[in-house]
């Protein structure tokens, strides 16, 4: 294997793993908090998670075009396409949403905070998706590629 598919199996493997963990295992536990702890919690992920990956999903998008123009397969364009679509639903549709969650500078929920996080979640769920099926096809077009 050469560097560029051992990083991108890599980068691809953390960005999407943890991003479907976040969208199947932790977000479901905090919808079932109050929503001022919703809150709070939500605001705490954005320090985290809001710190890392930006730079992750964008270098997971590079490494995986990168990828694929190197070594062309119909694996490594797929997984290209998916990590790429996923930045954009990212983009157009959770960054918003994170933007408008960090302005909030009380501590209790405003209203219509929880109808605007759920809206998140739909938008998570898919691109954790799109993520981890990025970072299945990017494995096998470089493991059995």
């Amino acid at each position: 294997m050469t560097w560029l598919e051992i990083f991108t199996v890599l980068v691809l493997g953390f960005v999407g793993c943890a991003e479907f963990g976040s969208a199947a295992l932790v977000h479901p536990v905090i919808r079932t908090l109050a929503p001022d702890d919703q809150l709070v919690v939500e605001k705490g992920l954005l320090r985290t998670f809001g710190r890392v990956m930006p730079v992750g999903m964008t270098l997971a998008v590079v490494l995986a075009t990168s990828l694929a123009i190197a070594s062309p397969s119909a694996w490594l364009l797929a997984a290209a396409a998916a990590v790429g679509v996923a930045l954009v639903v990212t983009i157009a549709g959770n960054v918003p949403i994170n933007l408008r969650t960090g302005r909030i500078d009380q501590d209790t929920a405003p209203e219509g905070f929880l109808a605007m996080r759920r809206r998140w979640d739909v938008f998570q769920l898919v691109r954790a998706s799109l993520q981890l099926l990025g970072f299945v096809l990017v494995t096998i077009g470089v493991v059995g590629g």
